[in-house]
């Protein structure tokens, strides 16, 4: 039988402890910072099962705005492959709502490369970038919604779905960059 070192079962017991609270502290900013989300459960359900690093605010924010990347990305994705108008008026709308979410995709990229270089000397003018670009995302997706105004409800109500699900991460993440300032 193959007896442990009492100092090496000590080291090993400390680091799972660490690495169990680091994960309690992780979650606990998580639920703090979406308690007052635009929209907590989804904020909780989003941001707790991010698999990167969320140890500080600034995290949070990054990660956020990843969600919203990613799903404003899949949205783009469903618009172009699979949502055909029927109508000339289906079509145009279709048209700019995939523009506007190809726009809100390149803005909430610029937003995470924003989040991820901040510096002291220009924290305020990268802050007010990654709001402005953010909420320049919201507008978008909401523009894309009101082209859809007396079509067919089939096809308005899975788009609304979608580009809703887009717009309520995305509002979060606004949320979670206006928290750093």
């Amino acid at each position: 039988m193959m007896t442990i070192p009492f100092f090496t079962l000590t080291i090993v017991l400390f680091l799972s402890s660490a690495a169990a609270s680091k994960h309690g502290a992780s979650q606990d900013l998580v639920r703090s910072s979406c308690v007052h989300a635009s929209y907590p459960s989804l904020c909780l359900r989003t941001l707790s099962s991010y698999s990167g690093p969320a140890n500080t605010p600034r995290d949070l924010a990054q990660a956020a705005v990843k969600v919203s990347l990613s799903r404003a990305r899949k949205a783009s994705n469903y618009l172009t492959t699979s949502v055909t108008g029927k109508s000339k008026r289906e079509r145009v709308a279709l048209s700019d709502c995939v523009e506007q979410i190809a726009e809100s995709v390149e803005e909430l990229s610029k937003t995470l490369r924003e989040l991820k270089h901040l510096r002291g000397e220009t924290f305020e003018l990268q802050m007010s970038n990654a709001q402005t670009w953010v909420s320049a995302a919201l507008t978008n997706e909401d523009t894309c919604l009101d082209g859809f105004e007396g079509v067919d409800e089939k096809v308005k109500s899975d788009l609304k779905r979608k580009i809703r699900n887009v717009a309520k991460v995305t509002s979060n993440a606004l949320y979670m960059i206006n928290r750093l300032e």
